[in-house]
């Protein structure tokens, strides 16, 4: 499975845009920090690792709930 790379902008309403895809974390890794080295404030860059371009998106729409943390007892 690739590791795509994606900007993420959040104004006004929040869009995708695939910038890339590799078949190592290394070099998409890489190709992140160098993208994210001329962003502007309302922008993102991610790396996921999916199977095809529809996971990838669908993985970063997804709202991830909070984990709790701590003792119950």
């Amino acid at each position: 499975m690739p590791y795509f790379v994606y900007r993420i902008e959040s104004l006004p309403i929040k869009q995708l845009k695939k910038l890339n895809a590799f078949e190592a974390f290394r070099d998409a890794s890489s190709y992140a920090k160098e993208a994210r080295s001329d962003l502007p404030a309302n922008a993102l860059i991610k790396v996921i690792f999916a199977e095809n371009e529809l996971q990838a998106e669908d993985l970063l729409c997804t709202v991830r709930e909070a984990q709790i943390t701590g003792d119950d007892d």
